[in-house]
């Protein structure tokens, strides 16, 4: 599974940015795709991530702003996001999960960076 993702760029504080990642290769074994992100000197930490049956899980940071979603035909998840903080600046990285068998892989994108200027 190889993954692409776009979208990042530099926003003002209460603007918006969608970032989407593509899958190819074997996308029939993937279960699950997400973000996560990682700022400067801190942890990496979840954004959302949506499951093959478009479940839903959120950070706690991003609740009620961020949406994440998931175009099936086109084996590409969005991540819509919304009134933007600067908290919300660093770099986000599209995430898989794949099971095939009883082999399972994780995969991830280069990160694409996002600022959010105050």
């Amino acid at each position: 599974v190889q993954l692409q993702a776009s979208g990042g760029g530099l926003v003002q504080a209460g603007g918006s940015l969608r970032l989407s990642c593509a899958a190819s290769g074997s996308v029939a074994t993937i279960t699950v795709m997400g973000w996560y992100r990682q700022a400067p000197g801190k942890q990496r930490e979840l954004v959302a991530t949506i499951t093959s049956y478009d479940t839903a899980n959120y950070g706690d940071p991003v609740k009620g702003r961020f949406t994440i979603s998931r175009d099936n035909a086109k084996n590409t998840v969005y991540l819509q996001m919304n009134s933007l903080k600067p908290d919300d600046t660093a770099v986000y990285y599209c995430t898989a999960e794949g099971v095939n068998g009883s082999l399972y892989s994780e995969y991830r994108a280069q990160g694409t960076q996002v600022t959010v200027s105050s």
